[in-house]
């Protein structure tokens, strides 16, 4: 590994950050994370207990009340200094990204880490900005206005496909808003959640305000989510475990804010530009290696288009570069596990039985056998209700199904319990218009998929949650909203107290 990042002696105080420190969990039992690369194992850390997460959770109930009086210039000021310590650790951040993800060096350290740095920036600026509505006199008598307050100690939970960005996207929008957080990032992938709290504490942001448990899901993770010390919880990952969170959640009548799973649908017309949407479905599919929530997994291409499109594909993933992530001429690295990669093979193999694999469909032999590796797969002449096109892959494999008319590629987009993310490929101006306003999704691409900025909204309809991150939405969700009015009149007996008092003087 030479010089590259040392997880074992970044965290040898341990691998849970409580109260501003790294400390060891007490379970009792052990987590090894390991590099999906090469099955190489890269730390051995102590679980968090349930007792664990009762001491951040009191951390952070500790931490509030100084927090939420910070003025929204000291919590502003803050989080400009936390943007300028993952900047400068940024080579770092992006080594240790890629090391328990298996992320290419390329994509870590040109998207995750500036994505990061970009919300950091964002959410500073957002907190000066936190608005109510301004005093006015909605009753003659009477001056309102209403005031937006932090809610308390927030739970999140963040999944192991973005571990970095997902815990900025947690932790963020709580704490520019003033509340306190205890995030419990995926036991495959902790390093870079512990770093972000470390580096938050480097800029100087107190000590509780950001606690993060590395540890189980059915231990740590269902104790914090139900957890009476909670006033919200922020969960993203599979739909299944969503509703499980949710009734956990909802047992104690705690806000909740889900981000699921998706299926999103990549709708070509027959006048769209040819390269840009075989390039840009290539690209869609297999960002992170398809483990995206928003990665393009069912193309519908309309027939004039079908042939030429599912070739122009499969030519252009056959010439995708699998290897080292820190190989720079690396174009996809290996699945987050050997058990991730297990479960796409079996969606694949499965679909060989009702479905044409044009190209992958397989793992690797040779140098990269060792690692979670699987060869980009495109999967042609499926049926509408087949498991291919229906569930949730989380891998490198793009279903491609032909439509002829527009109402049914639409009606196709639509056909899914899910509605994260879409995208519409055509040249006229009318026709993707009316799709993006018919396909429902929380983010509809016009001739690009994936992109995303700070200021925008992402997050789902329907069987993808509810909720947004990023942007001032997601801001505005991490506060309550206080109704404050006053009396004008100075007046002991108001006119309505007739309704008591009837005619008594």
């Amino acid at each position: 590994m030479g010089d590259r990042f040392q997880a074992d002696k970044c965290f040898a105080d341990g691998a849970q950050f409580i109260g501003g420190r790294l400390v060891p969990g007490t379970s009792g039992r052990t987590q090894d994370v390991v590099d999906p690369a090469n099955g190489e194992r890269l730390l051995t850390y102590e679980l968090a207990s349930a007792a664990d997460v009762d001491t951040a959770v009191a951390a952070a109930a500790a931490a509030f009340p100084a927090w939420a009086r910070a003025t929204p210039g000291e919590r502003s000021d803050a989080l400009h200094r936390l943007a300028g310590v993952l900047a400068a650790r940024a080579g770092e951040f992006a080594e240790a990204e890629s090391l328990q993800c298996g992320k290419p060096l390329k994509l870590s350290a040109g998207f995750d880490v500036p994505g990061t740095v970009d919300n950091a920036a964002f959410f500073a600026g957002a907190a000066r900005h936190l608005q109510g509505t301004a005093a006015g006199e909605y009753s003659a008598d009477h001056t309102s206005y209403v005031r937006r307050e932090p809610i308390g100690v927030v739970g999140s939970v963040a999944p192991w496909n973005y571990p970095l960005q997902m815990a900025a996207w947690k932790i963020l929008p709580a704490v520019a808003a003033g509340n306190t957080v205890v995030l419990k990032p995926a036991e495959i992938t902790p390093f870079t959640s512990l770093m972000f709290a470390s580096a938050a504490r480097e800029a100087g942001i107190p000590d509780g305000v950001i606690n993060v448990v590395s540890g189980a899901g059915r231990d740590a993770g269902e104790h914090l989510v139900g957890h009476p010390g909670l006033a919200m919880t922020s969960f993203t990952g599979s739909t299944a475990v969503g509703r499980r969170v949710a009734r956990l959640a909802t047992a104690n009548v705690t806000r909740l804010h889900l981000e699921l799973g998706g299926k999103a649908p990549f709708l070509v017309f027959d006048d769209a530009d040819p390269e840009a949407a075989a390039h840009g479905a290539v690209a869609g599919a297999l960002i992170n290696t398809g483990q995206d929530c928003t990665a393009a997994t069912r193309a519908y291409v309309q027939r004039p288009l079908y042939d030429d499109f599912v070739a122009a594909v499969a030519d252009l993933m056959a010439a995708v570069r699998l290897g080292d992530p820190f190989d720079e001429d690396t174009d996809l690295g290996p699945l987050v596990s050997h058990a991730q990669r297990d479960r796409v093979a079996g969606f694949v193999d499965r679909a060989r039985a009702y479905a044409r694999v044009v190209t992958g469909g397989e793992a690797p032999g040779g140098a990269l056998a060792r690692g979670a590796y699987y060869r980009p797969t495109l999967i042609a002449d499926a049926a509408q209700g087949s498991e291919i096109v229906r569930e949730e892959i989380f891998g490198p494999v793009l279903a491609v199904v032909p439509f002829d008319t527009d109402d049914e590629g639409i009606a196709l987009a639509n056909d899914t319990p899910y509605g994260l993310a879409a995208s519409v490929w055509s040249r006229d101006v009318y026709r993707t218009g009316r799709a993006t306003r018919e396909i429902k999704a929380g983010c509809v691409w016009v001739n690009d998929h994936i992109p995303i900025v700070s200021e925008m909204p992402h997050g789902g309809f329907g069987h993808s949650g509810w909720g947004k991150d990023m942007s001032a939405y997601s801001f505005e969700e991490y506060t309550q909203v206080k109704h404050v009015m006053y009396d004008n009149t100075a007046v002991a007996r108001k006119d309505w107290h007739r309704t008591i008092f009837g005619n008594r003087t």
